[in-house]
């Protein structure tokens, strides 16, 4: 008990922290043009009305019309409300901490930053946080007690032993999840199989951003000689010559040419790519995902 009122004050004291730039990405948030969120899904039936000369054909209500024996129309209107799900990778290799700051923790700060700035703006939000299983899952909902749930989550995951990744099951998770069109935003270092089919059928009903968190470790491998590494989440060892000149170019080069292919793939279909270093402020990267999605 004493644990858990002591993780509740650590939340409210960082929450309080981040207020000032999440008020600001708030704005950013509202004031951003997501388009595509006030189409087809985004269009709301309201009921029908008597057709008047110069309305369109094609919104006729013909078993309305054909009940009452006169024309009648549909009648939409536009939602403007649009709602918030995030999903949270909080496996094994997002904990590693070599440089002082995990890709959790950065993962943490901009889900807080997207959580607090989602309830000033009073908008609905979701998440899914995940490892080899999901480990937990709420679907949006507008209340400031969801968003409690969301910090506190964040704060137990860098508790608690992690596992391997699954992001396919996540992203499956999420689409049963989501019943209207959703600004989705995954936090990922993307070292996971499969994931690439269910994230294209989530991309086409919902905007989907897949921010993948890097550090130092995938652009530069640190020379420490002749080494025997372990893979965080396969737990398959590999003996690694650090120092060697021709391994570092290699290690260089395949960790960009992995990169590339994924940020090819996501513009490919209709994922807004973004790479966000431990070092990197999140609020500016969030802000710049935000005027991007702006400017389309």
């Amino acid at each position: 008990m004493r644990k858990s009122l002591i993780q509740n004050e650590q939340i409210i004291k960082k929450a309080s922290m981040l207020k000032i730039p999440a008020h600001k990405l708030a704005e950013s948030l509202k004031s951003g043009n997501f388009r595509s969120l006030y189409k087809g899904q985004g269009i709301e039936f309201e009921g029908v009305r008597e057709y008047i000369r110069g309305d369109d054909v094609r919104s006729i209500d013909w078993n309305v019309t054909a009940r009452l024996d006169r024309p009648y129309v549909k009648i939409f209107r536009e939602e403007r409300e649009f709602q918030l799900f995030l999903i949270i990778d909080n496996s094994n290799s997002m904990m590693l901490n070599y440089f002082g700051k995990s890709k959790y923790d950065a993962c943490s700060e901009a889900v807080a930053l997207l959580t607090i700035a989602a309830q000033i703006n009073c908008c609905p939000i979701g998440a899914v946080f995940f490892d080899g299983e999901i480990n937990f899952s709420i679907k949006p909902k507008l209340d400031k007690n969801q968003s409690m749930l969301i910090l506190n989550q964040l704060a137990y995951e860098n508790e608690k032993k992690q596992n391997g990744s699954d992001l396919e099951k996540a992203i499956n998770g999420a689409g049963k999840l989501l019943k209207k069109r959703t600004l989705v935003f995954i936090f990922s270092d993307f070292k996971t199989e499969n994931w690439q089919k269910s994230a294209v059928m989530l991309a086409q009903k919902n905007d989907l951003v897949a921010v993948r968190i890097t550090d130092e470790f995938d652009y530069k491998m640190p020379k420490l000689g002749t080494t025997v590494f372990q893979d965080s989440e396969s737990r398959v060892k590999m003996v690694l010559p650090t120092s060697s000149k021709k391994f570092q170019t290699f290690w260089t080069d395949y960790q960009n040419q992995k990169n590339n292919n994924w940020e090819s793939f996501c513009i490919k279909h209709g994922i807004l790519p973004v790479f966000m270093k431990t070092t990197d402020d999140p609020f500016k990267v969030l802000n710049e995902v935000l005027k991007k999605r702006k400017k389309e």
